[in-house]
């Protein structure tokens, strides 16, 4: 997974991921054109979704911005401050970063790194998924021009945060660019498992799913119901 574990001298773990993204934004240059806020929801919403999923709480979150403070740097950092609340971590999750004042900048270019932390590597839900459980798709793959805020297709953050409260639920990963496929093989595979696929899924298995847009399910067969009925969002099998 996209995931660094660090394990500190006190038992607990660290948990880091990133993200990048380049050549999207309102700059000249840029080949897919939203405002910069846009940029910073989604550049942050993608590590910190990886962080949550592991089961770890994040606890710092640093922005490197390839591009000036004002106007540009201000509105990505918009952006990433509203993810964070959307989150439920305003109160206990510490921002920081840097920008680039010695250049003119003509592309929009960010990264985004969180680091997270649990009391033990027990309390990592990586690796949890259990024989014979399903594999469900969360949300729908979309990338580039197709991704917007508030899309209802898509997940997001308060979606990963009710999914975490699910007692059935053994395991979650957010999918990135490689796609359904992939990440679902990989979700097994972490687990000692084996990924088997349905014959004719019902959503693209191989699509980029750009800035997490979709997550992946691990649970029971029964309960599959109760699983569309907590998120609201598009769900599909993919596989056990």
């Amino acid at each position: 997974r996209d995931l660094t574990l660090a394990k500190m001298a006190d038992g607990s773990m660290l948990v880091i991921a990133c993200d990048s993204s380049g050549a999207i934004g309102p700059k000249d240059r840029d080949v897919v054109k939203v405002p910069g806020y846009i940029v910073g929801r989604f550049t942050a919403r993608v590590p910190l979704m990886e962080v949550m999923a592991a089961g770890a709480t994040p606890m710092v979150l640093i922005n490197t911005l390839s591009v000036e403070m004002y106007p540009s740097g201000a509105e990505i950092l918009r952006g990433i401050r509203d993810e964070v609340l959307e989150a439920g971590l305003e109160s206990e999750l510490v921002i920081t970063g840097s920008t680039e004042e010695n250049m003119i900048t003509v592309q929009t270019a960010l990264g985004v790194t969180v680091i997270g932390s649990v009391p033990g590597q027990e309390k990592l839900k990586v690796g949890s998924s259990k024989p014979g459980q399903l594999v469900a798709c969360v949300g729908l793959p979309k990338v580039g021009h197709e991704v917007r805020l508030g899309d209802p297709e898509i997940a997001d953050l308060v979606v990963l945060r009710r999914l975490l409260e699910l007692d059935y639920v053994s395991e979650i990963l957010p999918v990135g660019s490689r796609g359904v496929r992939y990440e679902a093989s990989l979700l097994a595979r972490t687990a000692g498992l084996v990924f088997e696929p349905i014959a004719i899924p019902t959503v693209n298995v191989e699509k980029s799913a750009g800035p997490a847009t979709c997550l992946l399910v691990s649970l029971p067969v029964e309960k599959i119901d109760k699983l569309r009925e907590a998120t609201g969002k598009p769900v599909h099998l993919v596989g056990r």
